[in-house]
């Protein structure tokens, strides 16, 4: 997978790993290992980071707390196309721009 998985840092407390593919054949389980590493590493004094992971066609949010104790929680995989998944990728990036307004 080198080479294939992009960083970006939006307002200190949202990261998004996106793994680049022209289909979504690539699992977004590799992706979840590096934004770990990347939120626990951040430069930031914000407890609670947020982050998505996405080949484009699927979708998985990640939560990290930091505090006496790492919380780490994990959303399901939101597929666009499947289950009403773009309507509830797009309810969670509504949600977590909220957050960020706070």
């Amino acid at each position: 997978m080198r080479g294939r998985i992009d960083i970006l840092v939006v307002r200190d407390r949202v990261w998004v790993s996106t793994i680049e593919s022209k289909r979504g054949e690539f699992s977004l389980k590799v992706g979840i290992p590096q934004v770990l590493s990347y939120m626990l590493a951040a430069p930031t004094t914000q407890k609670t980071l947020y982050s998505m992971v996405t080949n484009g066609g699927s979708f998985i949010f990640l939560k990290l707390v930091r505090g006496d104790r790492l919380l780490y929680g994990r959303s399901k995989l939101f597929i666009l196309g499947q289950d009403n998944g773009l309507e509830q990728t797009l309810q969670v990036m509504k949600h977590l721009a909220q957050i960020l307004q706070d």
